[in-house]
């Protein structure tokens, strides 16, 4: 191996690992005008929609950059154990939800959603929500805030026309050009005035589409046991602690929709998760628009014609039917989202539509933000130019749910950014670990603070400060950890401070670890709740993997330059710190490991990488370190192939814990990982199992029972784990193994990931061969579309005035 991180001969204390990369690996999508492209009728004769085959743990966050293309699309199957939402493999146009395309496939950590048409690149600067209602907003308002002030006036309009069952309606900014056209001319007729000429009246009003709730493992809900209860990411007030589970379908509603499903020849057993995602009126909706299958995880396009075209009759539906339309709007969003985008731009979705048969692409984008089931943006591009001059814009459609969490989430960062004038007084704890930390947050409300894992005891020394000077201070991060409390216990209630009398934290600064697996959602839950006159820190490394939602929230932070921004000099010790600071900055660099802290073990295919990763893990480590077996972690790109995270788990439980696996595949002292939602991965070992369910003991000797139904899709092994699993924790070895198939998987927030996971001693099993310099080399963390960058910044510049922006 070039750049050879360590002597390769000191085997005896390495790792193994090999799963094959995924076919379709994220940002490898092929174009969606070639051969993967959806026939010209966006025809799926003959094909049935099967039930979707779900295991526990695929929900990795590794993001393309674009919407699903047809047939090579693999949506998230919702396997419980990773940290975001990770693909199996891709569904073929010749089987049901759950097969897998010919060629091979895995469903590696990164596999995400294939076949995307990829967007233009995101505007680092741009995120503007536009310059439509400025102008009816109060002269006192700036041009940002009056922007927001109108796009809400918008959404409550749009909610009104929804209860009401109205005709097209308006949603977010001015869209330009012939949309402005074409919704003008609706608004005049829904008025009774007369269209512009070149306009024919519409047609009768549409019936509201609303767009398929992003994908999710059907049942998954946080537990009510001693374990920690996240709240989901909802936009909510903060007085209302939000929830992760919505109220569960009723029988009759599931009876209803398995009887519709019925006559379109679907299984009947994606009546519970149907009827969980769209409703008590769910059978309505799906005999209205059979489409609205496509809300159901793991549900394809094609198969959704399909169950159409057999409840409907074929000819009652069409490739430009509008309810089909505005299904894919909201489908395509929806896959974006599993990528980490918040918004995309409206020529990649007329793109995708295109690939699906959709006959005019911009015009059925058009009735889609007009009908409320998305909404658009309107972002200006470049400089600002003069009075006589048009700005350059990019218009970008988003769903709901982001796009009101991402301008709440700035406008609480802005609020909070605002509050302090003038510094406190905490001169005599300005001296030791984190005195420039603790001078930065004495004097603004908002302040963010990067470094690696040792620059986490500068935070700490804050904490410890606040404390002193009387103040109420919490610690929360994205794992347990000490002296933390985790952000999904303190958001459910079940950790920290608790809340007042107005449904905010009890506390006086708040400072959040691992602000990288922040998403948008999450974040806007977790700003609205601190109360003014409150101060919040973002502390976390920018080199590791981004969050499981979507949005890209530290960086947008540090990006818009909204407060200040604290860099810690202390650097990661030994050589495992040093071979991870040089691949942070791109650099796979061989390092002096006199005390075989790094090690590198070469394997010549997958099989070899298992049972080397089971000699290490069992023998090699424990003997040479005197670390035990439990305290050794092993990290691999992906969950299938033969070297992913079951086939090593497999091995290793036979090696380490062997049974009988009688409680659905697990025994007492089992090593797993639970995963009440998707991006929350809690490690836990198997105690036993009894009517209520199996019975886990998590961090800290929480008990945590899992509902025998739950079992299969929210708990899996844990002696092998994605990276995403595995951030924001550490332990004192680690094992990580990358066989040759997994080479597509690699990038460098990857492998600066999974190499920072470890303490003492790093083992990695390596068979990629010149794939993992290159990947540190020249393959970064994939973009991701957002807004909030832009947001932040216009809405602080506007509060500061023109004197101080």
């Amino acid at each position: 191996m070039e750049h050879a991180v360590s002597d390769t001969a000191a085997a005896d204390a390495t790792a193994a690992e090999d799963p094959a990369a995924p076919a379709g690996e994220a940002g490898t999508a092929p174009d969606p005008t070639g051969p993967d492209a959806a026939p010209a009728d966006g025809d799926a004769s003959g094909e049935a929609v099967a039930a979707p085959s779900r295991e526990a743990g695929n929900d990795e966050a590794e993001a393309g950059t674009g919407v699903g293309g047809p047939e090579a699309d693999a949506a998230p199957s919702g396997e419980a154990g990773d940290g975001g939402p990770e693909a199996e493999p891709p569904v073929s146009g010749t089987g049901g939800v759950g097969e897998s395309p010919a060629g091979p496939t895995t469903d590696g950590e990164t596999d995400g959603t294939d076949a995307e048409a990829a967007p233009a690149p995101a505007d680092g600067d741009a995120g503007d929500a536009g310059a439509e209602g400025a102008a009816e907003a109060k002269p006192a308002l700036s041009e940002a805030a009056a922007e927001l002030a109108a796009q809400k006036i918008e959404r409550e309009r749009i909610a009104r026309r929804k209860a009401e069952r109205e005709g097209p309606v308006e949603a977010g900014a001015k869209l330009s050009g012939k949309a402005a056209d074409l919704l003008a001319a609706v608004r005049a007729v829904e008025s009774g005035g007369t269209p512009p000429a070149e306009f024919d009246a519409p047609p009768a009003p549409r019936r509201t589409v609303p767009a398929p709730a992003p994908e999710r493992t059907p049942g998954v809900t946080p537990e009510t046991a001693s374990a920690p209860a996240p709240s989901a990411p909802s936009v909510a007030p903060a007085a209302a602690p939000m929830t992760a589970t919505p109220a569960a379908p009723s029988a009759d509603a599931v009876q209803a929709v398995r009887e519709v499903l019925a006559r379109g020849g679907a299984p009947e057993t994606l009546a519970p998760q149907a009827a969980a995602a769209l409703g008590d009126d769910a059978a309505e909706e799906l005999a209205r628009s059979p489409w609205r299958l496509l809300a159901v995880a793991g549900v394809r396009p094609a198969q959704a014609d399909g169950f159409a075209r057999a409840l409907l009759g074929a000819g009652a539906t069409g490739p430009g039917d509008e309810r089909r339309a505005a299904a894919l709007v909201g489908w395509l969003l929806a896959q974006a989202a599993a990528k980490g985008h918040t918004v995309l731009e409206a020529p990649t979705l007329e793109s995708a539509l295109a690939q699906y048969g959709v006959p005019d692409p911009a015009e059925a984008l058009e009735a889609a933000v007009g009908d409320g089931a998305a909404l658009a943006f309107e972002e200006p591009v470049g400089p600002p130019v003069g009075e006589d001059e048009e700005q350059p814009v990019r218009v970008l459609v988003g769903l709901e749910g982001s796009a009101m969490a991402e301008e709440s989430l700035a406008e609480g960062l802005a609020r909070l950014a605002g509050t302090f004038t003038d510094p406190a007084d905490w001169d005599k704890a300005t001296a030791g670990p984190g005195a420039e930390l603790i001078r930065a947050v004495a004097g603004h409300g908002l302040v963010t603070h990067t470094g690696g894992e040792s620059a986490r005891a500068e935070p700490r020394a804050l904490l410890a400060a606040a404390r002193e000077f009387g103040l109420r201070a919490c610690l929360a991060a994205h794992a347990p950890a000490d002296d933390a409390v985790t952000v999904a216990g303190l958001l459910g209630g079940t950790e920290g401070p608790g809340r007042d009398a107005d449904g905010q934290f009890a506390l006086d600064l708040l400072i959040v670890l691992d602000a990288p697996q922040l998403d948008v959602e999450t974040a806007a839950a977790l700003v609205e709740s601190v109360p003014d006159g409150a101060r919040l820190v973002l502390s976390g490394d920018p080199a590791v993997l981004g969050s499981a939602g979507p949005g890209r929230v530290f960086a947008d932070v540090l990006s818009a330059r909204a407060c200040p921004q604290l860099v810690s000099r202390v650097p990661d010790p030994g050589p495992i710190g040093e071979l991870v600071s040089g691949v942070g900055v791109g650099e796979l660099n061989q390092v002096d490991a006199p005390g075989k802290e790094v090690v590198i073990v070469p394997v010549r295919d997958a099989g070899e990488a298992v049972h080397r990763t089971v000699q290490l893990v069992a023998e090699s480590v424990p003997r040479a370190f005197g670390i035990p077996a439990d305290a050794v972690q092993v990290i691999t790109p992906g969950h299938g192939g033969s070297a992913g995270t079951r086939a090593l788990n497999a091995a290793l439980k036979e090696r380490l814990n062997p049974g009988p696996g009688r409680f659905g595949g697990f025994d007492p002292g089992d090593r797993v990982v639970h995963v009440p939602f998707p991006g929350r991965a809690l490690p836990a070992r198997v105690v036993s199992a009894d009517a209520q369910g199996l019975h886990l003991a998590g961090a800290a000797g929480a008990r945590i029972v899992v509902p025998k139904e739950r079992v299969e899709s929210q708990v899996r092994h844990g002696w092998a784990v994605t990276a995403h699993q595995a951030v924001g924790a550490r332990w004192p070895a680690v094992v990580v193994v990358l066989p040759g198939d997994a080479a597509q998987a690699l990038s460098r927030d990857w492998v600066y990931t999974a190499f920072g996971r470890a303490e003492r001693h790093l083992s990695v099993v390596h068979g990629v061969d010149q794939a993992l310099p290159r990947a540190v080399a020249e393959v970064p963390a994939k973009p991701r579309t957002t807004r909030l960058a832009g947001l932040l910044r216009t809405l602080v510049a506007s509060a500061r005035g023109p004197e101080q922006a």
